[in-house]
């Protein structure tokens, strides 16, 4: 007889539907909370101590060596729906692992614990469908923890900077063009402002281009400014910047203009932000999440209109979850989404696309260049810089293509939007070496306003188109290190 059979008091084999191998200090805690949903729990270890300990409990405890190949033997397997190796010796896990899943079905899921990721590693290969590594997991929940601690005094300190302004009127000034991150997020800080009595209005230059803004701002009836020129700031006594931190930069804002409030989520490399208040989360991807935090943490009631606002800014700058999102991205969402209207959100999503929109994308296609995975293309004159971007999402799905420039002139400026899925290359960095302070953004995505200078005076627009593209290419291909001789066909 084997000596793991021998332990059994009782002729009737238990018949688990959760088996736990190793009874020690996680192991115990787990079956303590398996036991509240009453489901049948077998335990087995191989100190004797232990299993006495755990059978005082109430809990069935069997006495045996988890590394023993022929331990399914003093269990009834039939009922079963997972194995857990969760002893404190790696090597013993491992061999569990191993020897459960050579005998038991598919269906029956093993799990296991392991102290590094090397361990871990070995314990995948051995067989289990998930493991679980204590150091990462606790080391996480304390992060965590102590990004809440943050976010609850950063939020305190935004409802001192509040109070002590109390009956003031704030300009909420957006980024020139703005996308419906900037405006959700400011949309929200109109509603906290509210709450102290501060006269908020939402601020803007440039133009609300693209389709999608469009349709979200007149669906959600969001009451936006738009800038005439540097005398309205004089109109408030304080400003705040949303989705952008700098003066000047990608705004109308005067340079030297003071700030009250700064949130923001993107970097400005060598550019330092200056406001009574900052709040500036590069480790978030979007604006509106660290909005939708201050509406929780001040308990600000959510709106369907702003809740689907800020749910449609998350989305729209993480690329549906793509790109840059974080778990505070994934938690504001998961708190936005039951609250928001979801029909309305869907009429935001897909409004027709402009003729204008079809005729750059097909100028885009048209006019691209390859070099090795890079893809640029001049696109001429623009009317709506937002079609831009439209057509760089569009010429990165195509095969062997990882980062796309589309550029094109609009008044007195040349504007670039790049996007980029190739994990190598930080897309806001070259954009910034390729074309200075007015170019950066995320690495996936980025873009860049270059004033023509001397070549506005070329009267002949061929020339001028030729000239922006020589330069565009040049410069970028030289950020990004390659060769502009390695030009294709695609």
């Amino acid at each position: 007889m084997n000596p793991s059979q021998k332990n059994v008091e009782s002729v009737k084999k238990p018949r688990p539907e959760f088996l736990i191998l190793g009874g020690g200090i996680i192991g115990f805690a787990v079956a303590k909370e398996l036991r509240k949903t009453e489901k049948e729990i077998t335990v087995i270890d191989v100190d004797k101590t232990r299993v006495e300990t755990l059978r005082q409990e109430g809990f069935n405890a069997l006495l045996g060596d988890i590394t023993d190949p022929d331990l399914y033997n003093i269990v009834d397997t039939r009922n079963l729906i997972c194995v857990a190796a969760l002893s404190s010796n790696d090597d013993a896990n491992t061999k569990a692992v191993a020897n459960f899943k050579a005998v038991v079905p598919d269906s029956v899921k093993i799990i296991s614990r392991a102290s590094d990721t090397l361990k871990k590693e070995e314990m995948m290969a051995a067989g289990s469908s998930y493991v679980f590594v204590p150091p990462l997991i606790v080391s996480k929940t304390i992060t965590e923890y102590l990004d809440l601690i943050e976010t609850k005094h950063i939020g305190n300190r935004l409802a001192q900077w509040m109070e002590e302004h109390r009956g003031i009127t704030l300009g909420i000034v957006l980024h020139d063009n703005p996308d419906p991150d900037a405006i959700s997020s400011a949309y929200a800080l109109t509603e906290i402002t509210k709450k102290f009595d501060i006269k908020a209005d939402i601020l803007y230059d440039g133009k609300v281009g693209h389709h999608e803004n469009k349709a979200f701002i007149n669906l959600l009836a969001i009451p936006m400014i738009k800038i005439s020129g540097p005398e309205v700031f004089d109109q408030y006594d304080s400003l705040a910047l949303v989705d952008n931190s700098i003066p000047s930069v990608n705004n109308s804002v005067p340079a030297d203009q003071p700030i009250g409030i700064i949130i923001d989520h993107h970097s400005y490399a060598d550019l330092e932000p200056s406001a009574d208040f900052m709040d500036i989360r590069t480790n978030v991807g979007a604006s509106a999440t660290i909005l939708t935090k201050y509406l929780q943490q001040m308990d600000i009631p959510v709106s369907k209109e702003l809740a689907t606002a800020l749910l449609f800014g998350i989305r729209t700058d993480t690329n549906d979850f793509r790109r840059n999102t974080t778990s505070a991205d994934f938690a504001a969402a998961s708190f936005l989404h039951p609250l928001s209207d979801h029909d309305l959100l869907t009429q935001v999503e897909t409004p027709s696309m402009s003729v204008e929109t079809l005729d750059i994308l097909s100028e885009a296609i048209r006019n691209r260049e390859v070099y090795g995975t890079v893809l640029l293309s001049n696109v001429g004159t623009i009317r709506n810089r937002d079609t831009l971007p439209q057509a760089a999402d569009y010429l990165l799905a195509m095969e062997g293509i990882s980062t796309v420039v589309v550029f094109g002139i609009m008044d007195d400026s040349i504007y670039v939007s790049a996007r980029n899925d190739d994990i190598r290359v930080h897309l806001g960095d070259v954009m910034r070496e390729a074309f200075g302070d007015n170019a950066g953004g995320h690495p996936t995505a980025a873009g860049a306003k270059i004033p023509l200078g001397v070549f506005s005076s070329a009267k002949d627009k061929q020339i001028l188109q030729k000239l922006v593209e020589e330069s565009v290419v040049k410069r970028f291909l030289s950020a990004i290190g390659v060769d502009e001789d390695s030009e294709n066909d695609l």
